[in-house]
């Protein structure tokens, strides 16, 4: 008490202290609804309580009862307080009063101060005071938190008074949601989450969609959320620039609105306790057997308290939920942000899988930091004040329990650190089998043509192996801190008792039964305690995860870049004024993909000194590897920039050399964030010769481009890219070898309308490039040699250089020269006749133009075969011994309170035997020593059962999609595929066992608890069924939208990975065209949605268990009162012995959470087992046809001889043919070229061949054995191919070449020699040296040469290469076709080819138009025939 005046004291006078500083402070303001209840109205009532104290101790002083001086002085203050509070509250300054920062802070701190007190007085056995006493250390919080939020609502902002006044919005802690003035929801409706009412009617009647979802508030719009946390991190650096932290960044954005959380919590959990002091006057009233109205006041307060809890629980949940979908958006937006802003050998720090798990696994592990942090002050807080709550109790006898707990904390710290280190492990190993599922999926198609699908998967699954070793370690270490944490309460009872009862204590109900209250609020933060340590172990890992990675340096976008060099200031300014009038300058520029120190080996361009003017049209040529791209790359800034400096003048647009193309409409990918210009647009299509393309296609321009451009031809993918670039129109091009991707009649028309034409004539244009025609039309030719600039001149000049691609290299280019003087324009008007004819047959590409499919949604809830196939993957065995151990566990469990409940009635009272302590205890021992067995048990088995499913789950997707047919990987995004493999396979890895695990257990303890208080209370099975209908229609109510809601989830999910993956891939191509806020605002729209889905779903969730929690405060209140009409004899059936009436109280109580957990676990479950929904789709795609009745022999085709027998393809049936009625015979031996148009059918040839497309009719042989008998693998391995698009992985180049291992050194040194790539082998370091990031250190042209060295060393009777010269120079492709020529002898050599070079000197050529064979024969014969197509191809190309 006199520390009760002492608080009061201090109050009063810092009142007013403030009161009288701040007298003549500010202006008025208005005052709202709720404040003037929380100031005028709630003050009101504490002076009331006040005087209503004093006058009762006034009528005991008056009837001759002695009181204490420091009782008045208490209660006095108290009314001088409130008082005070009033008169202040009616003054027009009052503001800066109760919003002062002091008194604010101090009003949180004096009811901490109140609670002892309060203490003091519940350990009387007098129900009224202390209820008297716990509604004034009530007020005292509920006001200090009033003012704490008018205080956060009213402070000042940087804006004026006027805009302040003016703003319509506005956020409240308590509220949680935006308020509007068109649209102000009441206190009530946001307390009972009435706002979702409208979208579950909605979810009831029908399938849910995005927009029948709840708008969430302002300061949840993620763009806001980002930017709160991005000028956060940027303090960091700034602040600590060699470590700054991820997690004092978020701390900085998000630290008070959680610190606010955290008073939130302490309430919560304070009114968490008051269940069991009111038990325990309740029973000890029951055991009296008093007739007065207290029973009645308890039982009630027991059902309020109820209540009460439940509104703060729920409010506290949505506040931190919401606070963690706020961190999630952001950082998820920030690691975004970070890919758009470092370059390519700054991102070569991390692999592509390592990203990719930033995104999918590290941001949701950093954002549950919200849980882990509240709860560990919160779990030891509520452990500390049970076990003083149980000191009242037992006395000392406690002590015995606290000891277990002792010496259980270094063997839990001891796993902890176990687990974390094997999570550690498991999450690289995680990233890399990530990167590899991603390298499968992007290279899949040539993976089938060459036969290594079950080589790769091999490959993964070690890689998974590695993981599940990790995860297993990890689940076990999991299921011993379940056992440990999980038996102690119960062993907690049986040393309490056991030591209470040995020490000479009698036993009775109410000590029996409150002691088994506290034991049960024990229960969950004992089992939570380990699940918050790995968390937060997790969190911390990952946010040092992603600090490294956010703490790279960025790319920035300057006119000039210049390496950290002394030495060169003079020479920049030396050199100003010669650059002045130049689009790009470089001084002495030295550059590096790798991002270590300076090392002579890793220089990819040396000294480079260069100065290209505006204006002029540059070519860049050399040798493959000479430097060419990474010329372009280090004027974009991707390259590491040693020495030197580099100047840029104006914007840029960049087409790389592998176009990158965006999912969306051709539209969208040439506007890339533009304004759509009809005019330019027209023009820009016409340039790139797109717009009969366009015409053709279902849709026009807005049909539907799939991912990485799947569903166009190589061509179309090129020209798209470049009318991207020119719709832009930047002040400098730079062309990374477009022209090698068309045939040579778009090459001249590409270059003389597009480079050469009015749309990019008055710009800089830098163009790598092997095409002749392209160099000799150059302003000035740049020739590159192993990172050099070797010469700059005039093309005019170029035959000075010993750059020889540029003369005549055989008898076809002979011929052309000569062809060219008859006169190049009639040759440019017959060519663009011959276009625009060309086009306007019915051409459409080799692949569908829509073809990518809408995601499945399935609809209703999930099916009872996704659970069978759950339990089927875990093993129906471990199934059932998962569910015997829990029923057994739950059972022993009720059997040991039972047994204490006999223990109680038979000691005291009338009714007492002879039976002696030891043999109660040892009872209590054994049910104890049954009840942990089982535990252990349903522990491991739970974990085994876990990993069994994971591993099954896993392997079986990875077996269907490995055999799945080219066509589904077409249709479906790789993002899509890869969200299977990474967000739901870690939901079954790890969620859905755990919250299984929850499921089953409170659902056996809710079982047991029906049954214990049917067989004690007979009435309660008169509430139970009127109860289970209600429990029943809420919870249909809510799943029927749940189920849409999660699922709309990961609907929203799905773009969000897919976008990231399809920026990481093209990110230098954003940079390039400055186009970074646009993809960032894409990406911040695709997360919004993602934020309002999960935002409805935590809202529906709230309202349900808000509900369930109502639900079960009626049920305490039931039995309560039940049991005190029942000790006044005022009902007809007999509740038993007091300790069967104390063991139904203390069963009633934990029905409260454990109702709402059952629920949450059971819809949480519901929710995970989606993602075993959606992994099951993929388990039913369709397959190819592996087997055949023919059998090969090994040496197979010996010959060679291949035929097409009027053979028809179509990629989907709506479809036109890509193949119409195709007959041809290629000779053993023979080498035969084919080409065409871009679409004409050429690639739809080798699909046919490899069997990647099912024929639709016809038949083709292979040395007279029909290819449709052969099982598929078998055929594949017997050919060989180089692809269009180079494939390496990542592995040594030994391995690239040889996989299988079959070949000497000697063989694949001498098949690169003749492949003239075994210098640039060498100098990366030789065969064993580690091919990183899909070959980047290596030039597109020497991965097409490292490819044909596989092929080559494969040694097969059948050859077939795609473009495989494309991108190298002409040289060098004349020495290829050399060898390929001298090595190939006897090999049937089938060659797709734009450059009519690398077909000139073949035995036979086919030329495809719109999948008809229109023509075939001799070349040099079909070249003397001016009208043949052939001679047509061959005018357009000087090649």
């Amino acid at each position: 008490m006199v520390l009760g005046f002492g608080v009061n004291a201090a109050t009063l006078v810092m009142i007013f202290v403030v009161g009288i500083t701040q007298r003549s402070a500010g202006r008025s303001w208005t005052v709202n609804m709720q404040e003037k209840f929380f100031l005028h109205y709630f003050p009101a009532i504490g002076a009331c309580l006040s005087f209503l104290d004093l006058a009762l101790i006034l009528n005991k002083a008056l009837h001759g009862d002695f009181i204490v001086h420091h009782k008045w002085f208490l209660r006095c203050s108290q009314f001088a307080v409130w008082t005070t509070i009033l008169f202040f509250s009616k003054s027009a300054n009052y503001r800066y009063i109760f919003c002062n920062l002091i008194l604010c802070f101090w009003w949180i701190v004096r009811p901490l101060l109140g609670i002892f007190n309060l203490l003091a007085t519940c350990s009387s056995f007098e129900t009224l005071r202390c209820l008297k006493e716990s509604s004034i250390v009530l007020l005292d919080i509920i006001f200090g938190i009033s003012i704490n939020i008018i205080r956060i609502k009213r402070s000042p902002s940087k804006s004026s008074s006027l805009e302040e006044s003016l703003l319509s919005t506005d956020m409240d802690l308590e509220e949680g949601c935006l308020k509007n003035s068109g649209n102000t929801q009441s206190y009530w409706d946001l307390m009972t989450f009435k706002s979702i009412t409208s979208v579950m009617n909605c979810g009831a009647k029908k399938q849910l969609d995005f927009e029948d979802l709840l708008q969430f508030p302002a300061d949840m719009e993620p763009s806001s959320c980002y930017n709160a946390l991005l000028s956060c991190w940027e303090d960091q650096q700034i602040s600590n620039i060699s470590n700054p932290s991820l997690f004092r960044a978020i701390c900085c954005a998000y630290g008070w609105p959680y610190v606010r959380l955290g008073f939130l919590k302490v309430l919560n959990d304070c009114i968490g306790f008051a269940g069991p002091l009111l038990l325990n006057k309740l029973i000890r009233f029951l055991q009296q057997g008093s007739g007065n109205l207290d029973g009645y006041v308890l039982a009630i307060s027991l059902g309020l308290t109820s209540v009460l809890k439940s509104f703060f629980d729920t409010q506290y949940t949505f506040h931190l939920s919401n606070l963690k979908l706020k961190m999630r958006s952001s950082i998820m937006i920030v690691i975004y942000r970070k890919c758009l802003c470092i370059s390519l050998a700054e991102r070569s720090k991390f692999s592509e899988g390592e990203i990719q798990t930033f995104m999918s696994i590290d941001a949701d592990r950093t954002v549950n930091l919200c849980n882990s942090f509240h709860d560990m002050w919160s779990l030891p807080l509520q452990i500390g004040v049970a076990l003083c709550l149980l000191y009242t109790q037992v006395r000392f006898a406690f002590v015995s329990g606290i000891a277990i707990t002792i010496l259980l904390i270094p063997v839990n710290k001891w796993i902890s650190e176990l687990i974390a280190s094997a999570t550690e492990k498991m999450m690289k190993q995680k990233d890399e089998r990530i990167r590899k599922t991603g390298e499968v999926l992007t290279y899949i198609r040539t993976l089938k043509m060459y036969g290594w699908e079950l080589l790769f998967s091999s490959r993964l699954m070690g890689t998974r192996s590695s993981e599940v070793k990790h995860l297993t370690t990890r689940k076990y270490l999991d299921a011993w801190c379940v056992f440990f944490w999980a038996t102690t309460p119960t062993l907690f009872s049986l040393f309490t008792f056991g030591l209470f009862t040995l020490t000479g204590h009698p036993l009775d109900a109410a000590t029996v039964f409150t002691c088994l209250a506290l034991f049960n609020t024990l229960i969950s933060p004992l089992n939570s305690f380990p699940w918050v340590i790995n968390g937060l172990i997790d969190a911390i890992i990952s946010t040092r995860r992603l600090s490294r990675f956010l703490s790279c340096s960025e790319f920035k976008p300057r006119l000039e870049q210049t390496a950290d060099s002394p030495s060169l200031s003079f020479l920049n300014e030396q050199s100003e004024a010669t650059s002045k009038d130049a689009a790009i300058a470089m001084r002495d520029a030295c550059c590096a993909w790798s991002n270590s120190d300076e090392k002579e080996w890793n220089m990819v361009l040396n000294h480079v000194t260069l100065n290209l003017p505006k204006g002029c049209f540059v070519a860049v040529i050399g040798e493959v590897g000479s430097g060419k791209s990474s010329l372009l790359n280090s004027i974009l800034g991707e390259m590491r920039l040693l020495h030197g400096s580099i100047q840029s003048s104006g914007s840029i647009a960049y087409v790389p050399q592998v176009p990158w193309i965006l999912s969306g409409t051709i539209r969208d990918n040439i506007l890339f964030g533009e304004n759509y210009d009809p005019r330019r647009y027209s023009d820009t299509l016409q340039a790139c010769t797109l717009d009969v393309d366009v015409s053709l296609m279902v849709g026009g321009d807005m049909a539907y481009i799939g991912e990485k451009g799947v569903n166009i031809s190589g061509g179309q993918r090129a020209r798209l890219a470049l009318a991207r670039a020119i719709y832009h129109g930047s002040d400098i091009f730079m062309l990374d070898d477009i022209l090698s991707a068309v045939d040579a009649q778009v090459a001249q028309w590409i270059l003389h309308n597009a480079i050469l034409g009015p749309l990019m004539k008055q710009h800089t244009r830098v163009l790598c490039t092997h095409n002749v025609q392209a160099i000799s039309s150059a302003d000035l030719v740049v020739e590159m040699e192993k990172g050099h600039v070797k010469w700059v001149g005039s093309s005019a000049d170029l035959s000075v250089s010993s750059y020889s691609a540029f003369s005549p290299q055989n008898e076809c280019d002979t011929y052309l020269h000569m062809q060219r003087q008859e006169g190049s324009m009639a040759t440019n008007n017959e060519i663009e006749q011959d276009i625009l004819l060309e086009k306007d047959a019915a051409h459409v590409s080799e692949e569908a133009q829509k073809i990518i499919e809408t995601e499945l949604r399935k609809e209703g809830s999930v099916e009872l075969d996704v659970y069978k196939n759950y339990a089927a993957f875990s093993g129906w065995l471990i199934t059932v011994v998962i569910c015997l151990s829990a029923i057994l566990m739950q059972a022993s469990r009720n059997g040991n309170d039972l047994w204490l409940s006999f223990w109680v009635d038979t000691t005291t009272g009338s009714s007492q035997t002879e039976y002696s302590t030891s043999f109660y205890l040892v009872i209590l021992f054994i049910f104890c020593m049954i009840n942990s067995f089982l535990t252990l048990v349903r522990a491991f088995s739970f974990a085994f059962g876990g990993l069994q499913a994971a591993v099954k789950v896993h392997d079986t997707l990875l077996y269907k999609l490995i055999n799945a047919p080219v066509q589904f990987f077409d249709q479906t995004p790789g993002g899509r595929i890869l969200n299977r493999f990474s967000s739901d396979l870690y939901t079954i890895d790890d969620s859905l066992p755990f919250i299984l695990n929850i499921l089953l257990a409170n659902f056996v303890g809710l079982l047991g608890i029906a049954i214990v208080l049917s067989y004690v209370q007979v009435l309660f099975l008169l509430l139970l069924l009127p109860f289970w209908y209600i429990y029943s229609k809420l919870q249909f109510f809510y799943r029927s939208t749940s189920r849409e809601l999660r699922r709309l989830d990961s609907v929203s999910r799905s773009p969000i990975y897919a976008s990231f993956t399809e920026t990481l891939d093209g990110s230098s191509t954003i940079r390039g065209f400055k186009s970074e806020d646009f993809f960032l605002a894409t990406f911040a729209r695709h997360v919004a949605l993602y934020q309002q889905t999960s935002y409805t779903e935590l809202t529906a969730s709230l309202w349900l268990s808000l509900r369930l929690q109502l639900l079960a405060a009626v049920i305490i209140s039931f039995i309560a009162l039940m049991a005190v009409i029942g000790s006044h004899g005022g009902l007809p059936v007999s509740f038993g012995t007091p300790g069967l009436v104390g063991l139904a109280l203390s069963y009633a109580a934990p029905i409260v959470s454990l109702l709402g957990s059952f629920l949450t676990s059971f819809t949480e479950t519901e929710k995970e087992m989606v993602s075993v929904e959606r992994t099951l789709q993929y388990m039913d795609i369709p397959q190819e046809e592996l087997h055949g009745s023919q059998s090969l022999n090994p040496d197979w085709p010996c010959r060679g001889l291949i035929e097409f027998k009027k053979v028809t393809l179509r990629y989907m049936p709506s479809l036109p043919a890509a193949l119409c009625d195709i007959t041809f015979t290629i000779g053993e031996g023979m080498q035969v070229g084919i080409i065409g148009r871009t679409g004409a059918g050429k690639s739809s040839v080798l699909n046919a061949l490899f069997r990647l497309t099912p024929i639709c009719g016809g038949c083709i042989l292979v040395d007279r054995i029909n290819i449709a008998d052969v099982p598929v693998r078998d055929l594949r391995s017997h050919f060989s191919v180089v692809p269009q698009s180079p494939f390496l992985f990542d592995g040594s180049i030994r391995d690239n070449l040889d996989p299988f291992r079959v070949n000497e050194d000697f063989k694949i040194w001498k098949v690169l020699e003749k492949c003239h790539v075994k210098d640039e082998v060498e100098a990366a370091g030789g065969l064993d040296v580690c091919i990183k990031e899909a070959g980047m250190s290596f030039s597109v042209g020497q991965r097409q040469l490292l490819c044909l060295a596989r092929a080559l060393l494969k040694s097969t009777k059948v050859l077939c290469l795609d473009e495989c010269t494309a991108n190298i120079d002409t040289q060098t492709a004349s020495a290829i076709q050399n060898a390929i020529s001298t090595e190939c002898r006897g090999v049937t050599v089938i060659t797709i080819a734009h450059r009519i070079s690398m077909v000139v000197n073949v035995d036979n050529i086919l030329i495809l138009d719109n999948g008809i064979l229109v023509e075939q024969g001799n070349p040099q014969a079909l070249l003397q025939d001016e009208f043949s197509r052939f001679s047509g191809f061959a005018k357009a190309s000087t090649m």
